[in-house]
């Protein structure tokens, strides 16, 4: 098996007549996903993703993937294939189309429906190609077949990309569950079809590759749900995905079962949950459905509210209403059910709105101790199965973190994949299929981009870097007039201290050491404001290092007269 070295350079100029793929998310990481495959020149985009940040990363609103190897080829590009509308397959469309708003985006109905929604937000009408399973479009050179998958959201679909290169196979999210919601099945029978054709490279989704055995079926909630149901002496508020239709249909199927009215909360749930209903992927009972705003009128024990904040998004709805920011009040008896995954890297995040809400007298329902949920990705067992089915030459696990990644690379290679055949990518890491045979080539950028309220890009991993040094340890201001042409001090030092935990009175005992520090500095001649400012950032910054053990981000400010 290859795997990227952190020598790697430039890739050279790709071979005429290869395929070059190059993945700027998705991989080593959950989220953000966006592979690139160019062509004789040509590029074609498989999703266009976010990645939502953690606690690290104070402050950023999302995260992109890095368009620099692309921008300056926006007029290369035959269009953005969108797999399903999924944020992290989708999220990102809207800032690559600010840079060409007529690449043309190709999709089934209802992911097409649900980015368009999101670029009206945006200001920005698309050009759009609606695609199904079974059909075939040429995109330039690259020629696409779309092929039906089960995932956690209507409308999945893989897609199979047939150059002279060879064929490239992307999954996107995808699992195998036999009695699907919506009767769709993963179209096994046209992966096989493609299997005898010959499939040179297949991308396959990772995230579950370490659960052993299959997904159990999404329609096993139904019964737990009603019965969560048939025992909420009160309300009960429902945390999900704004765009799992699936599990959403099966809330209502119980509300309405055992007469509730339910109720959407948040921008993106009634958003996407009117889009589901209006193209009839979500089947709803007349009069079922109220605004949230009558719940007032009816009995605790006949409301359901669904709402976002599965992940503990500060800023979603079930947040707010574990912090009490929030209209909706959690009182004892509310039933609160978490229906979905845990994201790696949100649990401190999910676990502190579930102790939020305990607090307020909810009875919570979680992943942990009720089956409220099932995955939207292969199980070991279900990849298994597909390799035996797909019989790649090459393989190239993709969607999941590093573990994630071998583990997949690990079941290829027990169907009889060639291990010299399976590559280990990582974020900007190229990956080229010449001859047959896919290799790694080189690397180009494919950092971070975040998304910070208006701005984009201009967070940089320093800004992140101060944040948390502010966030963790405070800051302490130093103020201090000195004469322009001597250097000496007029006035101050002042210090003031925010967050540091130590009291302004303290600074008594360093302000000798500053003044002995310029004193000196303006014996040597030192008089310019930036290395007086250095000076006083070593000084009271050793000084709070060797009293108190903290680093605090010091500012001090010099100015002359």
């Amino acid at each position: 098996m290859s795997h990227p070295h952190p020598e790697l350079g430039a890739p050279p100029k790709l071979p005429k007549g290869g395929l070059r793929v190059i993945p700027l998310g998705g991989l080593g990481e959950i989220g953000r996903n966006m592979t690139v495959f160019e062509f004789d020149g040509r590029l074609l985009i498989v999703d266009c993703g976010v990645l939502f940040p953690e606690e690290e990363q104070p402050g950023v609103d999302l995260i992109l993937p890095d368009f620099t190897i692309i921008r300056d080829r926006l007029d290369d590009i035959e269009g953005i294939v969108l797999t399903h509308g999924h944020e992290d397959h989708i999220g990102a469309v809207p800032y690559l189309l600010r840079l060409k708003p007529d690449i043309p985006l190709i999709g089934s109905k209802l992911t097409l429906a649900l980015i368009e929604a999101k670029l009206q937000e945006h200001r920005i009408r698309p050009y759009t190609l609606e695609v199904k399973e079974g059909d075939r479009e040429n995109l330039g050179p690259f020629d696409c077949e779309f092929v039906a998958v089960n995932h956690s959201i209507p409308d999945a679909l893989a897609v199979a990309i047939r150059t002279p290169a060879g064929m490239a196979v992307a999954t996107g999210d995808f699992k195998m569950d036999q009695l699907p919601m919506d009767g769709r099945l993963t179209d096994l029978h046209a992966f096989a079809r493609l299997s005898e054709e010959g499939i040179d490279l297949l991308l396959s989704d990772s995230t579950n590759a370490e659960v052993p055995g299959f997904v159990p079926p999404e329609r096993d909630i139904s019964n737990v749900l009603r019965n969560v149901f048939a025992n909420a002496p009160k309300r009960i508020i429902v945390a999900s995905f704004a765009s799992h239709v699936h599990r959403i249909q099966q809330i209502i199927d119980a509300a309405h079962e055992y007469g509730r009215r339910v109720a959407f909360v948040g921008r993106s749930m009634v958003r996407n949950m009117g889009i589901a209903r209006d193209l009839g992927y979500l089947r709803v009972p007349a009069g079922l459905v109220v605004d949230v705003k009558t719940l007032d009128d009816l009995p605790d024990d006949e409301v359901v509210l669904v709402c976002t904040g599965s992940q503990g998004e500060p800023m979603a709805a079930l947040s707010r209403m574990a912090n009490r920011d929030h209209q909706i009040r959690i009182v004892p008896g509310d039933t609160v059910i978490l229906a979905s995954s845990l994201i790696p890297g949100n649990e401190n995040a999910v676990y502190r709105v579930i102790n939020g809400l305990t607090r307020w007298g909810a009875n919570v329902v979680h992943k942990g101790n009720a089956k409220v949920h099932v995955s939207g990705h292969a199980s070991a067992g279900e990849l298994l199965y597909f390799y035996n089915i797909c019989k790649p030459k090459n393989l190239m696990p993709v969607h999941g973190e590093w573990r994630h990644l071998r583990a997949n690379a690990e079941l290829g290679a027990m169907t009889g994949i060639p291990k010299d055949h399976i590559v280990i990518a990582e974020d900007g890491v190229v990956v080229d299929l010449v001859d047959g045979r896919a290799r790694i080539t080189g690397k180009v950028q494919a950092g971070y981009v975040y998304v910070d309220g208006l701005s984009v890009g201009d967070v940089t991993e320093t800004s992140l870097k101060d944040r948390r040094i502010l966030g963790e340890e405070g800051i302490i201001s130093v103020f201090v007039v000195v004469d322009s042409s001597t250097g000496k001090i007029t006035a101050g030092p002042h210090i003031h201290a925010r967050g540091s935990g130590i009291d302004d009175s303290a600074f008594d005992a360093v302000i000798p050491k500053i003044d002995q520090a310029l004193n000196k500095s303006a014996q040597d001649g030192v008089v310019e404001p930036h290395q007086l400012q250095q000076l006083i950032r070593r000084s009271v910054g050793k000084w709070v290092s060797d009293t108190y053990r903290r680093r605090p981000m010091i500012l001090p400010v010099v100015v002359e007269v």
